[in-house]
């Protein structure tokens, strides 16, 4: 059975730092490329980082330079670097995985407190 288990949200003061960890189960991690993407209610979710299989990365605007992606084969997770926090970060982080199939996860929620 697949499932994907993100871990690291929380509580954080604005200029704050908080990792958000994402593990796959159930396929091949190391052929899958994984995203970070958020979701705030009532609005659509929007891509923030991407790590294809090969490690090439892409970020959304509005966070590049403040967030890093990066992934680790051996562990099968895949982990978001978060910096200098922003309360419009407030949202619902969900992990994706797409290849062969595409899955998700159920999400961690961040808050950022101004």
């Amino acid at each position: 059975q697949v499932r994907l288990v993100e871990s690291g949200g929380g509580l954080v003061q604005a200029g704050g730092s908080l990792r958000l960890s994402c593990t796959a189960f159930g396929i091949t991690f190391r052929a899958y490329n994984m995203g970070w993407y958020r979701q705030a209610p009532g609005k659509q979710r929007e891509l923030v980082a991407h790590i294809k299989h090969d490690n090439i990365t892409k970020y959304a605007n509005s966070i590049m330079g403040r967030f890093t992606v990066s992934r680790d084969n051996t562990k099968n997770t895949v982990y978001l670097q978060m910096a200098s926090l922003k309360p419009e970060d407030t949202d619902m982080y969900s992990c994706n995985a797409s290849g062969l199939d595409r899955y998700w996860g159920q999400g961690t929620k961040v808050t950022v407190s101004s």
